[in-house]
C-alpha cells in the first residue's frame, strides 16, 4: 500500500505519525522496551495525547531478532498463529550505554539510539543491514470518507480478490535499502524475479501463473546483502520494494500491531538456514518421489484400460515411470471431494491399484481438494457435524464456483481435522502413496469459523492447516519420510509439507519462464523442493516446447508430466521414430534416465535440504550473491551444491547463460575432457538432447548404474566423477542408501598430480574418473584409489 505522495507530502484521506523519539529505552527480561513518540518532546505540555509507539525488540532463536510494534494493545486480535520454533528460554547478549542499547543474538545485532532523533540499525558481524532512521516505523490512519469509498469499490471481492482491510488504521515499517541491494521471495511470485520496484501483495489467489497473483504468498524477503526479514502476520501485509520510497521497503498491516523478525547469517544460504530453524524445515520426501511422474490429465477421459495404457507404453518406450496420477475425475463428477472411487469408470479400485503398484512398479497419488460438494456423500454429515465454515446468521457457506453447491471444510475444528484425515487414510487403504492437494486459495472472508479466528487472516493460514492435516494423516499411514504432496497453494511453514507444484501455466516458452521464476521465488522463500507441469497445463504445446520442458523438467527436484485437456504421454506429440533421434519419446527417455543416473547425487542434496532447509533447486545469487552477474539471473539455477542448469526458452536451441568462475565440466559435453573456464557469459545452441548442466569446480559427483528404478544401490557400478579440484583442495560426496540413512562418503583430495580418493573399505564395484582428462580406473577394494594425473 502507498502512503506517499512523493517526498514531501501523504497520500490524500491518510495521516501518518512516525516514531521521531525514543522517548524511553528500558531493558527488562531480557528484551529492549522504547517508548516511542511521534514528535520530539521537549516539555511536559507535548506529552499530552497523540499517538505514540510501543516497540519491543527481543530474540528468541539465534541470529534472529524479533520486532513487535504496538499502537493500542488492547485491541482485539484474533488472527491465527504461524507455528514457529521459538525458544522463550533464549537469552540474548543485551548491552546498554549512555548513547544506546545494543541486543546481539549470536553475531545478528539490533542497536537503539537513544536522543532525541530515531535510529535503529541491524547488523551481522559488525556488516551493516538495514535499519531505520527518519520516516521509519509509523502509524497510519484514514478518514472516514476516504475508508468508505475504499469499502464501496471492494465489497463484492471477498471471494476473489484482495479485501479492503475493514480497519481504518495500519501499522507499517519502513527498512532502508543499500545501494546496489536486491530482493528477492515474498513465495512464488512470477513477476520479475528482482522485487525492487514492485507492490507485493501476500494474498493467495488462484490466478495462473501469467500474473502478480500467487498461489503461495510467504511473508518473506531475502536480500542480497545476507539478510531475511519475516512478518510474523498470518493475514494480509502489503510491501512496497524501492517503490513508495526508492530507498526502502515497507511492509504495512491493517490493525495496531505488527510483529517481524530480522534474520542474519554469514550469506543467503545460511540466512535460509535460520528463517527454516524459526518456521520449519523441509519433511524428507521418498527417493522413488524424485523419479518422474506421470498423470491421467485433468478433464480427459481415462479408466482402468487407458491407465494401463499409458504405463504399458512407457515401458514399451524404455521411458523409466515411477509414480502415476489420478487427477480429479476417479471420483464422479459433481462429487469433489467425496474420497469414493467412480466404479462405472473404476469397478475395482483396490484391485487396480495394486495390479499397477505390484506389477508395473509404480506409486500412487491421488488428487482432492478441501471443498466438499452438495452431491458429495460427505456433505450431509459434514452440514451435520459442523464441519464446513460457516456464514455470519449460521448457515453453511456454499458457492456454485468449481463444485455446485460446494462447501469449505473447517480446520479449526479439531473435529473436522479427523473426519478429513479418515478420508486420506481410506484412501491409503485402497492403495494410494501420495495426495496432490490442490486448490485452497479461494478462501472467503465473510464467514465464521469454528475457533472464532479472524477470517481474513485466516484467508492465506487456511492453507497451512489444509497441508498439514493432509500431510500427516497420509505420514501416519505411509511412515516417516515416505509421504508426499503435490501442494498448490502455501504460506509460511508449508515448506514442512513438500513437494509444492507451480499451478496453471500455458504451453508455451513464456509460460515455462513464468514457471522458474515462480518457483526460483518460492525456494528463495524458503521452500525446499519445487515441480511444475511438465508442457504446460492449458492448451497443448508443440512438439518443440515440450521437449524442451522435459529437459527442464528433469532437472528440477520433482518432475511430473501433467495438462488439462490433452495427455502428456510423449506419442501424443511425436512417435519413438529411430528416424528421428530427437523425437519426443527419445528425449524423455533420455532425460528420465539422465535423471536415475544423477540419484545418488540428487538423493543426497534432498537429504541436505531436509537437513537445513537449504533449497534443493536455487537461484544463483544464493551461492553467487559475492559476483555481481548473478544476482539477477532468473532463466538459470543450481541444482543442489554442484549442478548449474539453463533451461533453452527459443525454437531455435540457442540459449544465453553466465558461469561463475572456475572450471566447470559440461556434463553432457560429447567428451569427457569439456572443461570450460568460468567468470563469463556463454551463447550455445543446443539440440533436444542437449541442455547447457554443468558441474561446479571441486565437486564429486557420483552417477549410478541407472536401470528402470530410482530406488537401486547408488555405489555398485556407478561412476565418481572428480571435477574441477585444485591442487591442495579437497572435496567429498556423501552417499546414501535409496531406503534411508547414509551409506558411505567419498574423499577426494588433489596433492600435485595425484589424487587420493578414499571410502570405507567396500566389495562393490565402480569406476573413478577425472573430469577434463581421460583418467578413469577401477576402484580399488580397500578403501583408498590413487589415480596419477
Amino acid at each position: 500500500m502507498k502512503f506517499a505522495d512523493g517526498f514531501w507530502l501523504n497520500r490524500r484521506g491518510y495521516s501518518v505519525d512516525y516514531a521521531a523519539q525514543p522517548y524511553s529505552v528500558t531493558v527488562k527480561d531480557n528484551k529492549v522496551y522504547v517508548y516511542a513518540t511521534a514528535q520530539q518532546i521537549y516539555h511536559r505540555g507535548m506529552t499530552l495525547g497523540g499517538v505514540t509507539l510501543t516497540i519491543v525488540y527481543s530474540s528468541t532463536k539465534e541470529d534472529t531478532v524479533k520486532v513487535q510494534i504496538v499502537h493500542h494493545k488492547g485491541a482485539a486480535n484474533h488472527e491465527p498463529k504461524f507455528e514457529l520454533n521459538e525458544d522463550p528460554g533464549f537469552v540474548p547478549e543485551i548491552t546498554e550505554t549512555e548513547d544506546a542499547v545494543t541486543l546481539r543474538s549470536g553475531k545478528t545485532a539490533v542497536r537503539i539510539a537513544k536522543g532525541m532523533s530515531w535510529n535503529v540499525q541491524f547488523t551481522y558481524d559488525g556488516k551493516h543491514l538495514t535499519g531505520g532512521g527518519w520516516r521509519a516505523a509509523s502509524y497510519i490512519q484514514e478518514n472516514a470518507y476516504m475508508h468508505d469509498a475504499r469499502m464501496r469499490e471492494t465489497m463484492d471481492d471477498t471471494f476473489w480478490s484482495i479485501p479492503t482491510p475493514p480497519q481504518n488504521a495500519f501499522v507499517r515499517e519502513q527498512l532502508t535499502l543499500s545501494v546496489g541491494e536486491y530482493i528477492y521471495g515474498f513465495g512464488e511470485k512470477f513477476t520479475p524475479f528482482v522485487k525492487n520496484g514492485q507492490t507485493v501483495e501476500t494474498w493467495n489467489s488462484d490466478g495462473g501463473t501469467c500474473s502478480d497473483q500467487s498461489y503461495k504468498c510467504v511473508p518473506f524477503y531475502l536480500s542480497s546483502r545476507g539478510y531475511g526479514v519475516f512478518a510474523n502476520q498470518t493475514g494480509y501485509v502489503s510491501y512496497e520494494v524501492a517503490s513508495d520510497t526508492v530507498s526502502k521497503v515497507s511492509m504495512t498491516v491493517p490493525g495496531e500491531s505488527l510483529e517481524y523478525f530480522i534474520i542474519g547469517g554469514a550469506n543467503c544460504a545460511e540466512v535460509l538456514e535460520h528463517y527454516t530453524d524459526l518456521t520449519g524445515k523441509p519433511a524428507l520426501p521418498p527417493a522413488k518421489s524424485l523419479g518422474l511422474w506421470l498423470s491421467t490429465s485433468f478433464t480427459t477421459n481415462y479408466d482402468e484400460e487407458t491407465v494401463t495404457g499409458f504405463i504399458d507404453g512407457m515401458s514399451e518406450r524404455k521411458i523409466p515411470l515411477q509414480m502415476f496420477h489420478f487427477d480429479c475425475f476417479w471420483m464422479k463428477a459433481f462429487t469433489w471431494t467425496s474420497f469414493e472411487w467412480d466404479e462405472e469408470m473404476f469397478p475395482d479400485p483396490k484391485g487396480m491399484l495394486r495390479r499397477l503398484k505390484k506389477e508395473k512398479n509404480v506409486g500412487i497419488c491421488a488428487w482432492i481438494n478441501p471443498y466438499i460438494a452438495q452431491e458429495s456423500a460427505l456433505f450431509d454429515e459434514g452440514v451435520k457435524n459442523g464441519y464446513f465454515l460457516h456464514t455470519k446468521d449460521g448457515g453453511v457457506f456454499q458457492t456454485d464456483m468449481w463444485q455446485p453447491g460446494m462447501a469449505i471444510v473447517d480446520f479449526t475444528n479439531p473435529a473436522a481435522c479427523k473426519w478429513f484425515a479418515d478420508g486420506i487414510r481410506k484412501l491409503c487403504a485402497d492403495g494410494v502413496d501420495a495426495i496432490k492437494t490442490d486448490f485452497g486459495e479461494r478462501i472467503p472472508t465473510d464467514v465464521v469459523y469454528f475457533d472464532g479466528s479472524d477470517p481474513i487472516a485466516m484467508h492465506n493460514f487456511y492453507t497451512y492447516l489444509y497441508n498439514k492435516v493432509v500431510f500427516e494423516a497420509l505420514e501416519s499411514c505411509v511412515g516417516k519420510d515416505k509421504a508426499v504432496l503435490f501442494a498448490r497453494s502455501a504460506t509460511a511453514g508449508g515448506q514442512k509439507f513438500p513437494v509444492h507444484w507451480g499451478g496453471d501455466c500455458a504451453a508455451e516458452y513464456s509460460a515455462m519462464a513464468e514457471t522458474l521464476r515462480g518457483g526460483l521465488s518460492l525456494c528463495a522463500s524458503g521452500f525446499g523442493f519445487f515441480s511444475h507441469d511438465i508442457g504446460g497445463f492449458e492448451q497443448t504445446a508443440s512438439p518443440d516446447v515440450y521437449k524442451r520442458w522435459v529437459a527442464f523438467g528433469l532437472m528440477s527436484s520433482h518432475s511430473r508430466l501433467h495438462g488439462s485437456t490433452s495427455y502428456r504421454v510423449p506419442w501424443a506429440y511425436e512417435e519413438d521414430d529411430p528416424k528421428n533421434p530427437e523425437n519426443a519419446c527419445a528425449v524423455l527417455r533420455f532425460f528420465t534416465n539422465l535423471k536415475g543416473k544423477l540419484m545418488p547425487y540428487l538423493w543426497a542434496q534432498a537429504n541436505k535440504t531436509h537437513q537445513t532447509g537449504i533449497p534443493m533447486m536455487r537461484a544463483m545469487f544464493i551461492d553467487y550473491a559475492e559476483d555481481p552477474a548473478c544476482l539477477t539471473l532468473d532463466r538459470q539455477y543450481m541444482l543442489g551444491d554442484s549442478l548449474l542448469c539453463a533451461p533453452v526458452f527459443e525454437e531455435s536451441g540457442e540459449v544465453q547463460f553466465y558461469l561463475p568462475e572456475g572450471e566447470w565440466f559440461d556434463l553432457l559435453g560429447e567428451t569427457s575432457d569439456t572443461l570450460v573456464t568460468g567468470g563469463r557469459w556463454m551463447k550455445r545452441t543446443c539440440n533436444y538432447l542437449q541442455m547447457p548442466i554443468y558441474v561446479k569446480p571441486g565437486t564429486v559427483l557420483v552417477l549410478g548404474d541407472f536401470k528402470t528404478d530410482v530406488l537401486y544401490d547408488y555405489l555398485e557400478g556407478a561412476t565418481v566423477i572428480i571435477a574441477g579440484l585444485r591442487d591442495g583442495e579437497t572435496a567429498s560426496a556423501d552417499i546414501y542408501k535409496a531406503e534411508g540413512g547414509i551409506d558411505l562418503t567419498i574423499t577426494a583430495k588433489r596433492e600435485g598430480n595425484h589424487i587420493d580418493v578414499t571410502y570405507p573399505a567396500t566389495d562393490r564395484k565402480f569406476t573413478i574418473a577425472v573430469a577434463g582428462t581421460n583418467r578413469k580406473v577401477k576402484a580399488e577394494q580397500g578403501g583408498k584409489t590413487v589415480i596419477s594425473l
